[in-house]
């Protein structure tokens, strides 16, 4: 069972933040979830729409500059940091899923990869792509047949869903993706099946319990976003014991 650490090691460091991606990578999980937005045309790495949660910030993140956000306090004096920070802090190091949050424009991020990969060497089979946004999914998935240089054709995709379709991962699988992520809430055996039996991986969303970690392994889930990875990494040893 992959370990993603979701939005970064967010139990022990601020999500989103260049603490909670090295805290991850020090806790050696298999992945790390981050969440993207576009402001002023570049992506910067955060969850919410609106500021007041996670930063000293208030009001909706539209509402100030690119270099107004990145003047906030995004916790323990952190920056709101970009995109190609986190990806130049993970590469070669462990898979990264970016999760398009409030992204319009998705070259921006096919921009961002070739950067990544230009000065970091930064290898897209580490991507895993995934957003709610099944329009963007497909729209990246359509990127990937038009790409001619080969630059971007590694990367994967996640269909993210908060439901459990009458199909099941019909839906993931019509947008060749190579994974779908699905909350614990809607997850069950059946699910998992029909997905296999798809050629789809299942990583389950959000889970740091003991006993939701055992259920899981009992139904063959692939792999779970945990806030706290170094204990998520425990639990499922000791299930293999």
């Amino acid at each position: 069972m992959l370990i993603f650490a979701h939005r970064g090691a967010s139990a022990v460091e601020p999500e989103n933040t260049l603490r909670a991606i090295k805290a991850a990578i020090a806790a050696d999980c298999d992945g790390i979830e981050i969440d993207i937005f576009e402001v002023d045309e570049r992506l910067l790495v955060i969850h919410d729409r609106y500021l007041q949660r996670t930063t000293s910030g208030t009001g909706l993140i539209y509402q100030q500059s690119f270099e107004q956000l990145r003047q906030l306090d995004a916790g323990k004096g952190e920056q709101i940091p970009t995109l190609i920070e986190v990806m130049a802090l993970t590469a070669n190091k462990c898979l990264l899923n970016i999760e398009l949050k409030g992204v319009k424009n998705i070259i921006l991020l096919l921009e961002a990869i070739k950067d990544a990969q230009r000065l970091y060497n930064f290898e897209t089979k580490q991507l895993l792509l995934s957003s709610f946004n099944h329009h963007h999914l497909k729209a990246l998935a359509d990127s990937k047949i038009d790409c001619k240089n080969g630059n971007n054709a590694e990367f994967k995709i996640g269909a993210l869903t908060a439901s459990s379709p009458v199909h099941y991962a019909k839906f993931a699988q019509d947008l060749n993706a190579y994974s779908v992520h699905i909350s614990i809430d809607s997850v069950n055996k059946e699910f998992v099946e029909d997905a296999h039996r798809r050629g789809l991986k299942v990583f389950v969303y959000t889970v740091d319990e003991h006993e939701d970690i055992s259920i899981l392994s009992a139904i063959k889930v692939d792999g779970i976003f945990a806030n706290n990875p170094r204990q998520a990494r425990k639990y499922s040893q000791q299930l293999m014991c």
